[in-house]
């Protein structure tokens, strides 16, 4: 499922126009990264927690030389899913 549509499908649940609700949309997700960047956590029960992981540095390896490169540490974005919707998921 793309953005598209899931803007068509709320549009069409609300009534709203596909542009109000693109609008909607694109203004969640910017939030979302919004409060990530700012090392926020953003949980939506029912759904899921977002939030941002510190990697550990560690050492690679560069598959067509074969040398070791060190990775510096890092942030990444992680999303973990709630329970509700595990099960919504799996069929219980």
């Amino acid at each position: 499922m793309t953005k598209a549509d899931i803007v068509e499908e709320i549009a069409a649940r609300t009534g709203l126009t596909r542009k109000e609700t693109a609008e909607v949309v694109a203004h969640f997700i910017a939030a979302v990264k919004g409060a990530l960047k700012e090392g926020k956590h953003i949980e939506i029960r029912g759904f899921g927690t977002f939030k941002v992981a510190v990697r550990k540095p560690r050492a690679a390896r560069n598959p067509r030389t074969g040398e070791i490169v060190p990775l510096a540490e890092r942030k990444v974005p992680v999303f973990k899913v709630s329970r509700e919707l595990k099960e919504k998921v799996a069929g219980f």
